[in-house]
């Protein structure tokens, strides 16, 4: 266990995950939100998965893997990827974010990685980096997107080289009509919500189909920037920000 600031922090594992929360869905460990992450967890650790949060129940947490490894089409040779970095509610604004952005940092310098990539925006999105604090804490823009999705990264020394998106993740399209999801488990809420959305889709006659992305073969071959949770609509991407049932009715879409 690490400390910092005010706060302490501890390392999610195989070993102790079955008792610690995972911040970003704080239920028990029947929910299926959390059954889901932590399910996706257990496979990733044995890629290098890092999951440091604070021991405070509440959403202080970041969690990074080497790029080679991670659920994204991203070239990044010998880079750290971050997969989710957030402090939110009561925890904001007392540094903790500098804490785990830190405590990355040294970790992966001392596992001899070239420099830390993640996931923003042109402008700030939903459940995406936000690009100001990035630029601020000294990433620059990798590689850009047709989706306003960019690639940021921070590299430790001059000669690293600069990440980039792969084939179609740049210019995200595909060929089938209707509303199509591509997602994985690395966010619990998807646990929830996409068995919500598929039901609206059955219930309102909406085209709708779901590819849950389940490995990292078929993460890197995606074709958006983002796989977490990347909607199309007639073959166009639409947006990374997650549906409920509210959001996926006919009133809604069609406003």
């Amino acid at each position: 266990m690490e400390e910092f600031a005010t706060l302490e922090y501890i390392t999610v594992t195989k070993e102790n995950i079955d008792q610690e929360h995972i911040c970003c869905a704080i239920s028990n460990n029947k929910d299926i939100q959390v059954s889901s992450k932590k399910d996706w967890m257990m496979q990733c650790f044995e890629y290098g998965l890092v999951f440091l949060k604070s021991t405070e129940r509440g959403k202080c947490f970041i969690e990074y893997i080497p790029a080679e490894n991670a659920r994204v089409p991203i070239l990044a040779e010998n880079y750290m990827y971050i997969d989710c970095f957030w402090v939110s509610g009561a925890l904001k604004g007392h540094g903790y974010s500098n804490d785990l952005l830190n405590a990355c940092i040294k970790d992966s310098k001392e596992k001899g990685k070239s420099g830390l990539c993640v996931l923003s925006s042109a402008k700030k999105k939903p459940f995406l980096s936000d690009p100001k604090h990035l630029l601020y804490k000294g990433f620059q823009v990798a590689d850009v997107s047709d989706a306003g999705i960019n690639l940021m990264y921070l590299p430790f020394d001059k000669d690293a080289a600069i990440p980039q998106f792969m084939g179609s993740a740049k210019h995200p399209h595909i060929e089938e009509q209707g509303y199509v999801l591509y997602y994985t488990s690395q966010c619990p809420f998807n646990g929830k919500y996409v068995p919500i959305i598929e039901q609206t889709a059955l219930e309102h006659n909406i085209p709708f189909k779901a590819i849950h992305i389940e490995t990292k073969e078929q993460a890197q071959a995606a074709p958006s920037p983002c796989t977490t949770y990347a909607m199309f609509y007639n073959g166009k991407f639409l947006t990374n920000e997650q549906f409920n049932d509210k959001k996926f009715s006919p009133f809604y879409l069609l406003c």
